[in-house]
């Protein structure tokens, strides 16, 4: 009977290691996905699955270790100066291990990693933080509740009139 706990001890931790420890494979991935997906559809290393409304694409590559995990927003036709420039702040403060990206004239919330590396842990975070940016854009642009603090600075009136006179020159 002892033989048998600690056989069942030793499965159950190797079981739990497999998924958690940092040597994610497209089988623990597409596991973790199932879990927390509403739906989903394709083939080994290349998903798509539903969170809410919102449809994810994860593509990977086992030989070259690595994957992406995707989300669309809008095409990028749509898109105006002033959100491209947010877009690009964001990128630097508020959506953190995702990124904004123009691909086949769509603009993506992204999340670009080794896939070996990963954890469930990470992979979970990876889906919330492409779920997250993909539905604050147009408004927050974050991935998370974290940010890095931007320094603020206020415009002088030496301040403007240096941008004046870089601008005649």
């Amino acid at each position: 009977m002892k033989n048998l706990y600690i056989l069942i001890t030793v499965l159950s931790l190797t079981i739990t290691f497999s998924v958690q420890s940092q040597n994610m494979n497209n089988s623990d991935l597409e596991k973790i996905i199932y879990v927390v997906a509403d739906s989903l559809r394709g083939n080994t290393g290349n998903w798509q699955f539903m969170i809410k409304d919102r449809i994810l694409v994860c593509i990977t590559d086992e030989k070259n270790n690595r994957m992406r995990i995707m989300s669309p927003i809008i095409k990028q036709k749509e898109l105006a100066f002033q959100d491209m420039l947010k877009l690009m702040e964001a990128n630097f403060h508020t959506a953190l291990d995702v990124k904004y990206a123009i691909s086949e004239e769509v603009l993506w919330s992204v999340f670009i990693h080794p896939l070996k590396q990963l954890d469930k842990d990470g992979v979970l975070s990876a889906i919330n933080q492409v779920y997250a940016a993909a539905v604050t854009y147009g408004t927050t642009y974050n991935s998370t509740g974290l940010e890095f603090p931007k320094k603020e600075k206020e415009n002088t009136k030496e301040d403007q009139e240096k941008l004046l006179f870089k601008k005649k020159i």
